[in-house]
């Protein structure tokens, strides 16, 4: 095996495995919301993946979906003329419909969401959402008292797509591996993050078009960015829609897994090739994902 397979197994390894239960699961919460909301018992109607699932870097191990469900706007205005905080009694009746489907589950419906934790693991996180003029999406904020906030997940999705499309899909590879790199290194950045710092590399990219067979370079180049990008800054902008994303203590462990990754390249280029110590480093950067 060469580096091009090295990289295209691991990101194999990085399918997520239980896309038939996630979407099962999408299905039947979204019909029963249907159901009590709109009347209809449709699967698919007023909901969406969003996060890394619906932006497609999600990567095995998966814990996290989250999807929004459009409710009625008849609701918005009785609920903000609700006595007291009306965004909880809000989540409250969602989370009443949910709770048909799943009596004995752990169900929490406050903060911005309605979540769900399954024994296997995985976690619903549904957010109740209305939708606006301009295609974003207001939703309730049980916090502090209660509030209003707004959220615009489409055009990430969008953006992230596009981009995609134009490097050869090469962008929701290098996000799925940062996934990998997050994990190993324990970095304190949200998926988010990640995806806004891999969508903005790679836009001007030597090889971001490349096969597999340039990824250990693309890594390389890829660790140095972000260990390189401007110490006092803590806020980005996400891809598409703007929003600000925090972030900070991720460039040291960039720096570290950036200097790993030069030594990998070293080891592939000696004659002959060293592979096995040269995976080894790999394997300090990604985790057990990457093959041994």
């Amino acid at each position: 095996m060469g580096i091009a397979d090295w990289f295209q197994t691991f990101h194999a390894n990085l399918a997520v495995t239980q896309v038939a239960t996630i979407s099962t699961r999408y299905r039947r919460i979204t019909r029963r919301l249907n159901t009590d909301f709109w009347t209809t018992t449709s699967e698919s109607s007023h909901s969406r993946y969003v996060g890394s699932y619906g932006r497609n870097t999600a990567a095995d191990p998966f814990s996290d979906l989250d999807m929004i469900f459009e409710l009625p706007s008849a609701l918005y205005f009785r609920f903000d003329r609700h006595a007291g905080n009306g965004q909880s009694a809000l989540l409250q009746l969602v989370k009443s419909s949910v709770a048909v489907l799943y009596p004995s589950s752990a169900i929490k419906g406050d903060g911005q969401v309605i979540s769900v934790r399954f024994t296997d693991g995985i976690e619903f996180e549904i957010v109740p959402v209305f939708l606006n003029k301009a295609g974003s999406y207001t939703f309730p904020n049980a916090n502090g008292g209660g509030s209003w906030k707004v959220t615009n997940p489409k055009p990430e999705i969008d953006a992230m797509q596009k981009r995609n499309l134009e490097c050869n899909r090469n962008l929701v590879r290098v996000c799925r591996m940062a996934r990998a790199w997050k994990r190993q290194w324990n970095v304190p950045v949200g998926g988010l993050l990640l995806d806004t710092f891999a969508y903005q590399f790679i836009e001007s990219y030597d090889y971001r078009g490349k096969s597999y067979f340039y990824f250990d370079l693309m890594w390389r180049d890829f660790l140095l960015w972000i260990s390189e990008r401007d110490p006092s800054q803590t806020v980005w902008r996400a891809p598409g829609s703007g929003q600000y994303v925090e972030g900070t203590n991720f460039r040291a462990k960039a720096k570290k897994c950036h200097a790993l990754a030069v030594e990998a390249i070293r080891l592939e280029g000696l004659s002959p090739k060293r592979e096995v110590a040269a995976k080894s480093k790999w394997r300090e950067i990604f985790g057990n994902k990457f093959p041994p």
